[in-house]
């Protein structure tokens, strides 16, 4: 039976580098289409108030029907003043006009009306004691903290990134290592059962070399099956349909990169955690600034115009000048309170700060032991080759064992592995180090620096 029945057949994949992978990242990434959503929001809600503290002009309409009713007029005061009148008239007219009909002692009335009203009213704000100003500036400061917040998710996507790209780059390696150790132990197999058959060999250790076939075919299959999960799981980061293999080598930088200094210096000045904290400091001393506000007066001029012909509009113009003197809450506290913010903001930026240099600190010496354990790693390499081609040769002599060649073949895939591991360790020290620093933008141009890679 050939070699390909006994490994999984690979299903296809779109081969990427690592630009190009990136390059798909800011298309499809849902998480930064997210954070995008959420910055142009905070901008739309700056740009809406950009008019805030100009005039507000309304304008309002009624339509109405109404009915009144009075009742029990007293008309005798009336009738009086008739009597009086008609007294004092001659007499030939005075004796026609008493044969009227007498006035009612009390009268009822109602009336009903229907009618509309249209009118104009504008307010413009003379002077808030600074409560617009803090309005404005608080809606700007809660932008800066939405770009801060996208630039730090940005910096988180791009590091996962690349923790899944040269993960599944890692992954694919130790597959294909592991397969081209299976079919080697795979043919010393086939060999050693040759040599049983030609009596050349004892029964146990054709067993040895089985069990040996064995095991190397087990490792192979969990090798590749890990690749396809590192692979597949590149693929649903990009939102891509097939699955991904990655082109782009794993690297080292033999050489030191830059002092402790540089990283944190950049990151005291990048980091979007310190944009954010330096954001809700503003937004906490415009809310101070909107609570002082209130214990000032707020002066503003008015008007009013009924929608008529010009003849006939009843109109009003005027200034106003409102002051709260009690509302039920105490103005010096919530002051107090709204600058209480401030001093924590304060606190965070200090903590904040304290913590970023211990981190990158601490990430800038993993990657120098990472550096460090790659390079300790080349006379294992060296020992294992050298050791292979020895059991190679002394196999052909008969003086070394097919178990012995299959070991030296087993612990060269090993080392390659674990060279290929300490080069992935590298990378995601170094991604963690730019992404504290701010710098994950030049990822890049380190990836290019690279002297050492690992193919």
């Amino acid at each position: 039976m050939g070699v390909a029945a006994f490994l999984p057949t690979l299903t296809r994949a779109e081969a990427l580098s690592f630009e190009e992978a990136a390059q798909r990242l800011q298309v499809n990434s849902d998480r930064l289409a997210m954070t995008r959503f959420s910055v142009e929001s905070a901008q739309l809600k700056e740009q809406a108030t950009r008019h805030l503290g100009g005039p507000v002009v309304t304008a309002g309409a009624a339509a109405f029907r109404f009915q009144g009713a009075v009742q029990g007029i007293d008309l005798t005061p009336l009738t009086h003043t008739i009597g009086s009148s008609i007294a004092a008239l001659p007499a030939p007219l005075a004796t026609g006009l008493a044969h009227l009909p007498p006035l009612p002692n009390s009268l009822d009335l109602s009336t009903q009306r229907s009618g509309n009203t249209s009118s104009v009213s504008a307010i413009l704000p003379i002077y808030t004691g600074g409560a617009t100003t803090a309005i404005k500036q608080a809606l700007q400061a809660k932008t800066e903290e939405a770009r801060a917040d996208g630039r730090q998710v940005q910096q988180e996507v791009f590091n996962e990134f690349v923790q899944r790209y040269f993960g599944a780059q890692l992954a694919e390696r130790a597959a294909g290592l592991r397969e081209v150790a299976y079919r080697t132990v795979l043919e010393h197999d086939a060999a050693t059962q040759r040599m049983l058959e030609a009596g050349l060999v004892a029964q146990v250790e054709r067993l040895q070399a089985r069990a040996a076939m064995e095991d190397a075919k087990r490792n192979a299959l969990k090798a590749r099956d890990d690749a396809e999960l590192a692979s597949t799981a590149l693929a649903r980061t990009l939102r891509n349909a097939e699955r991904i293999q990655p082109m782009s080598p794993l690297f080292v930088i033999s050489s030191p990169i830059e002092p402790l200094g540089y990283f944190t210096d950049a990151a005291l000045e990048r980091h979007p955690g310190l944009a954010k904290v330096a954001a809700k400091k503003r937004e906490a001393e415009q809310i101070h600034a909107l609570e002082e506000s209130q214990k000032k007066p707020a002066v503003f001029a008015f008007g009013q115009r009924q929608l008529r012909s010009s003849d006939q509009a009843n109109w009003v113009v005027g200034v106003g000048v409102s002051w709260r003197l009690w509302g039920g809450v105490d103005r010096s506290l919530m002051s107090e309170a709204s600058h209480r913010l401030i001093e924590m903001a304060d606190s965070q930026d200090k903590q904040a700060r304290n913590d970023i240099a211990l981190l990158v600190e601490k990430r800038w010496m993993a990657v120098d032991q990472t550096r460090r354990q790659f390079l300790a790693l080349t006379p294992s390499l060296e020992l294992a080759n050298a050791v292979l081609q020895l059991k190679t040769k002394g196999q052909k002599a008969g003086t070394n064992s097919t178990l012995e060649l299959i070991d030296a073949e087993v612990n060269l895939a090993k080392a390659k592995t674990e060279q290929a591991q300490a080069a992935y360790d590298y990378v995601k020290a170094l991604a963690d180090l730019l992404e504290v620093s701010g710098l994950s933008d030049q990822f890049g141009s380190y990836m290019a620096r690279a002297d050492l890679k690992v193919q």
